[in-house]
């Protein structure tokens, strides 16, 4: 088996190399060893990165991600907890489509001015009671 360095993971996977130890902290990813300075990888990191990629396009946290890892060689991806983010991205896009749609009306509008729009004025009514609604569910951010 032909070890890969982290530059040649970095080069595949188009992820920078802090990206990678970063993930090796987080227990993505496993380096097998070091050839000189630069950590090894088995080539089936590849594969890794690719499920965190799109894990991460799904919206999913690391940990969660990680999770799905587990102990073996491959990952344990949880169906029950794809079907979970299935439904939360399908709620999404219909909040999207929706906020797409008003816009567009804003668009369109005849009025002089956007915020005598009604159908706009209620888009704003809508996004800051969600915003509230964000900032109460987290009230504190940590800065790392």
């Amino acid at each position: 088996m032909k070890l890969m360095d982290i530059s040649e993971v970095a080069k595949q996977s188009g992820l920078p190399a802090a990206t990678l130890r970063f993930y090796e902290e987080k227990g993505l990813i496993e380096s097998l060893g070091r050839r000189g300075l630069r950590r090894t990888f088995d080539p089936g990191v590849l594969e890794q990165l690719s499920v965190i990629a799109l894990g991460r396009m799904a919206g999913f946290s690391l940990d969660e991600i990680g999770a799905m890892f587990g102990t073996g060689p491959r990952p344990e991806i949880d169906r029950a907890l794809l079907a979970t983010k299935a439904e939360a991205l399908s709620r999404t896009i219909r909040q999207l489509g929706a906020l797409k749609k008003g816009i567009e009306h804003a668009v369109r509008c005849p009025v002089p001015n956007q915020l005598e729009c009604p159908s706009f004025r209620r888009l704003m009514k809508i996004a800051a009671s969600r915003a509230g609604k964000a900032r109460a569910a987290r009230p504190y951010r940590t800065i790392r």
